[in-house]
């Protein structure tokens, strides 16, 4: 923790605030969880979760868990930076820059509460977004496209499902980061012979169509090929 500063500048210093965008999937869909805003400007606007940083008392990445655990409860989560966005206008109070992260959580793990100035907190399907208070959809567009282009180089897709899962569910996931459907047989030989799905020997229950295999992924398998030389892609 640092000392406040008492320097003088010859210039105006623009405020600085975190931005989070939080994605879970649920129902062969990824959503999104946002807020509606309890204060002004933007009050009863649906907008991401974030605030203002606390000066001098913590860093940015502690800042945005602050604010998610604050304003919706979430905690527990793949959390990385996704960028800076500063345009003087974003902000109708001042000129405020602000540091977006992007989260994966099993969205089934986490029931999202309202709090602080937050007067609700609640998931919303990708394709149902409204439209979003200060520049948020823009920073969720960009998180999107980010977020799409890791899962074919990361593993991230496993953050986002259940740890359980039938290999329909995990194409369904690719698919919708793709914007287009991959052939079955194909994806699938292509993702068990990567060697980091462990076949469980259980089915799903409870469904009304035929029960399918149910698998989960085997992390330390997937270290030990990374260290080996291997690299995963989709």
């Amino acid at each position: 923790m640092g000392t406040p500063r008492t320097y003088t500048y010859d210039y105006p210093m623009p405020a600085v605030t975190v931005d989070c965008v939080v994605f879970g999937w649920d129902d062969n869909d990824l959503h999104v969880l946002l807020i509606e805003r309890g204060e002004k400007p933007y009050e009863g606007q649906a907008a991401l979760p974030g605030g203002f940083i606390q000066v001098g008392r913590e860093s940015l990445e502690q800042a945005a868990r602050r604010e998610l655990e604050e304003e919706t409860g979430i905690r527990n989560y793949h959390l990385e930076q996704l960028g800076t966005f500063g345009n003087p206008d974003r902000d109708p109070r001042y000129h405020v820059v602000t540091v977006a992260y992007f989260a994966l959580v099993r969205k089934s793990d986490h029931r999202p509460r309202g709090g602080t100035d937050a007067r609700s907190a609640a998931w919303c399907p990708l394709d149902e977004v409204p439209s979003l208070a200060f520049d948020h959809d823009e920073i969720l567009a960009v998180a999107k496209k980010r977020l799409y282009g890791k899962l074919r180089y990361k593993p991230l897709g496993f953050q986002l499902l259940p740890r359980k899962f039938p290999l329909r569910d995990l194409q369904r996931l690719y698919e919708t980061a793709s914007g287009g459907e991959v052939d079955k047989r194909n994806f699938r030989k292509k993702v068990l012979e990567m060697g980091i799905l462990e076949d469980l020997n259980e089915t799903e229950s409870d469904v009304a169509h035929r029960a399918a295999r149910l698998y989960r992924f085997n992390e330390s398998a997937y270290r030990k090929r990374s260290r080996d030389g291997w690299h995963f892609e989709l």
